[in-house]
């Protein structure tokens, strides 16, 4: 989410995903996918900066969460209590079935 201000003073949060259009007329003017339309006191070029912060957080994050799961797939485990990962709890593969060619 990023926080706008609307025009008459309140901070508000909007999903950037829902953006449809960002207008300078001469007020900005967000227009999401479903029409609805917010009136800011941050100008166009403040919104698309809003809006890259927010996409260049969510990436850090998901990167940070992948090298956290990477690390934690690495350590072994010492507790022999612990239930094993979902790939090992996965049931075997079935053998495989030999196809004939049809006969015509």
């Amino acid at each position: 989410m990023i926080v706008v201000t609307r025009l008459n003073g309140p901070q508000f949060a909007v999903n950037p995903d829902l953006l449809q259009r960002i207008e300078s007329a001469p007020d900005t003017i967000l227009t999401l996918i479903d029409g609805t339309k917010y009136i800011v006191e941050e100008s166009v070029d403040e919104v698309i900066v809003l809006i890259q912060a927010y996409r260049a957080q969510v990436i850090a994050q998901a990167q940070q969460l992948q090298a956290q799961d990477a690390v934690r797939r690495l350590e072994p485990v010492h507790d022999a209590d612990a239930q094993p990962a979902a790939a090992e709890r996965a049931a075997p593969l079935a053998p495989p079935v030999q196809l004939h060619p049809r006969r015509v």
